[in-house]
């Protein structure tokens, strides 16, 4: 941690990390998940993003299902877990967030999406997806996923 950053700790003290939500979204034959490539650094991670006003968590997830990769389905409001990461900013600094994870169970996979030029979708195992993220708390939830979870 640089000295700027401990210097900011001490004054502001520390607060609660931020809320982010986030969908694994699973076919529900093939058991595959949805993985996305991140707009800045191009590293595979869940379609991911802020609570929206007028939205359950649940429900916000399921939108950014939507926008980042074009999926659509059933998603259980029951969390499948969380875990904690730092979320760079544009500034160059980083904020503590705190991922909320719900199963979207994939009805419909489009071509054509809000984000559909800034990304790429693929689909994976969730042992293979759990080898392609970052995160060891999203590496863990992965992993747990129930073969027949139904929330």
């Amino acid at each position: 941690m640089n000295a700027l950053a401990r210097s900011l700790r001490l004054v502001l003290g520390r607060r609660p990390p931020a809320i982010q939500v986030g969908a694994i979204c699973r076919d529900p034959v093939s058991g595959d998940v949805a993985l996305v490539t991140s707009r800045g650094t191009g590293r595979w991670v869940i379609p991911k993003g802020w609570p929206m006003e007028g939205r359950s968590l649940s429900g916000a997830a399921a939108q950014e299902a939507w926008e980042e990769a074009g999926i659509r389905g059933h998603v259980h409001d029951t969390e499948l877990g969380r875990y904690r990461y730092d979320k760079k900013q544009d500034e160059g600094f980083a904020i503590p967030v705190e991922m909320r994870v719900f199963l979207l169970d994939v009805t419909e996979a489009a071509e054509d999406f809000p984000e559909a030029r800034q990304r790429r979708r693929r689909w994976f195992t969730p042992e293979d997806a759990a080898r392609m993220v970052v995160e060891p708390g999203l590496k863990r939830i992965l992993l747990a996923l129930p073969p027949d979870h139904r929330g």
